[in-house]
């Protein structure tokens, strides 16, 4: 089963499809994808992000980017609140991002915010979709300090080194890929990849963003994670069957809340 397991629904270009997302999903499903799990960044959207839920095969994630600097999580209520909905698998995205923000202030108001969405995850036993940028040591300690290793995560996008990896997997968190790992600048993800193990690793289109080669600087969208893993599939040496068996069985692993069985269908002409 091909699972496209971070895109943000709520904020793809559907120019090309009339403006109607179920289109946008058809053309992913005419490409194998079978399940979608679109992620929050925004708790003030996040009925928006369920409502893309009604549709069979479609699932949520509840959190708050740490660059969403203006509504970073600061207590559990609401995350507790919305994970009530069993279409909501996971917590995040979350984490922390030092690239965009270089102030200890805001370094600090990140690590609190990724602190809640760990508890939260943690006694729901929920994973938790991890984002970090240039904030190796931070996230890793973070996750051990506060993070449930029993139902652990996923760090998503994943373009740190393998050290960093290495470390995530002792704490049982997956490694998911992006477009990026497609790009002639990502050699050292590219030999990342052919390090990790199988059951490690997730793919993903983070659509709008990050489309993979050949739609470098086009505006993704789910449709695109057959290519991220066709190309996981040639790095790593296996058929591209066998890379979407691997996955979907890692995704189900941690996502348990999400049903192998619900899958995507058509959308009603």
């Amino acid at each position: 089963m091909l699972i496209d397991t971070h895109c943000h629904l709520d904020m793809l270009d559907l120019a090309p499809y009339n403006n109607d997302l179920h289109s946008a999903i058809d053309a992913a499903y005419h490409k194998g994808v079978r399940q979608l799990l679109t992620i929050s960044v925004d708790l003030n959207k996040m009925d928006r992000v369920l409502s893309f839920t009604r549709r069979d095969g479609v699932y949520a994630s509840c959190g708050v980017h740490p660059l969403q600097s203006e509504g970073l999580v600061t207590n559990e209520s609401l995350l507790r609140q919305y994970c009530a909905d069993p279409k909501v698998i996971a917590i995040g995205e979350t984490g922390l991002d030092y690239f965009y923000e270089a102030s200890e202030q805001a370094h600090d108001a990140q690590k609190v915010s990724f602190m809640h969405h760990l508890k939260a995850a943690g006694d729901l036993e929920l994973p938790v979709i991890v984002h970090t940028r240039n904030a190796k040591a931070d996230t890793l300690s973070l996750i051990k300090q506060y993070g449930n290793p029993n139902t652990a995560g996923v760090l998503h996008c994943f373009t740190e080194d393998y050290e960093m990896a290495k470390a995530a997997l002792d704490e049982n968190y997956l490694i998911s890929i992006s477009g990026i790992v497609t790009f002639k600048t990502a050699q050292d993800l590219k030999e990342t990849v052919r390090k990790l193990p199988l059951d490690s690793l997730l793919v993903e289109t983070d659509a709008p963003y990050l489309a993979p080669v050949p739609y470098r600087g086009k505006k993704n969208e789910p449709q695109y994670v057959s290519e991220v893993a066709q190309y996981v599939a040639d790095l790593k040496g296996i058929r591209y069957e066998a890379l979407l068996e691997a996955t979907a069985a890692n995704f189900h692993r941690v996502f348990t809340r999400a049903n192998p069985q619900h899958q995507l269908q058509l959308s009603a002409v």
